[in-house]
């Protein structure tokens, strides 16, 4: 039978004070209470850090997160061998870009050479109108609608970069002028176009056909 004289105990187990605000320790849990209710010594000591961890620190300290060799070795290949993969793709990527650039390059002087020899074929065609022309300029004979109409031919040929050479008074040059005769002179001291026979073509800068010409120049 229960005592009805025995005084009533009761512990408080709040586990801050609740007047300072601060963790309770094993002692303050004693003083708080009442005489003969002391703490459950199999509890765990409230507000006491992890078996392990230092007083004050980082609690992480007393965990256990150190990597084994294994793991570090896993780790290392599979880092070389994505290494290895990322250097592999971009050698390819690299030589790809190489030779996209040699190819373009190549159809680019290809398509340069096609536009050349179709230039230089139409030019063969006309030839004969061409120096037709130039013999009635010189004659004093290409005047009227003929002298528009030739203008209008020169600047067609002008834009597929087809240039006329050959003019009298320059400088004889083998490499441009074919000359059919020469005449010498006491005065000259350079050798000179005098009469041009036919003019000169160049498509670019290739000549297609030499100026054929008179020259005069020094005696030997």
């Amino acid at each position: 039978m229960t005592d009805e004289n025995a005084s009533f105990h009761f512990s408080d187990k709040r586990r801050i004070d609740p007047e300072t605000g601060e963790p309770r320790t094993p002692a303050s849990d004693a003083a708080a209470s009442d005489a003969g209710a002391a703490p459950d010594p199999a509890a765990p000591e409230r507000g006491a850090a992890p078996e392990g961890a230092a007083t004050g620190g980082d609690p992480l300290e007393a965990l256990d997160f150190e990597p084994s060799d294994d793991a570090l070795a896993g780790v290392d290949s599979a880092l070389a061998a994505a290494q290895a993969e990322a250097t592999a793709h971009l050698d390819a990527l690299q030589r790809e870009r190489a030779e996209f650039v040699n190819y373009r390059n190549r159809a680019k002087r290809e398509a340069e050479a096609a536009r050349s020899r179709g230039v230089e074929d139409v030019l063969a065609s006309l030839l004969p109108v061409l120096d037709d022309v130039e013999r009635a300029r010189a004659a004093g004979d290409l005047t009227g609608p003929f002298a528009a109409i030739s203008e209008k031919l020169d600047a067609a040929l002008a834009k597929h970069g087809v240039e006329r050479f050959g003019a009298v008074g320059e400088e004889f040059d083998p490499n441009l002028h074919h000359a059919l005769m020469h005449q010498a002179d006491a005065d000259a001291t350079t050798t000179r176009i005098s009469q041009v026979v036919e003019p000169g073509y160049k498509v670019g800068d290739r000549v297609f056909r030499p100026a054929n010409v008179l020259v005069v120049g020094p005696q030997d």
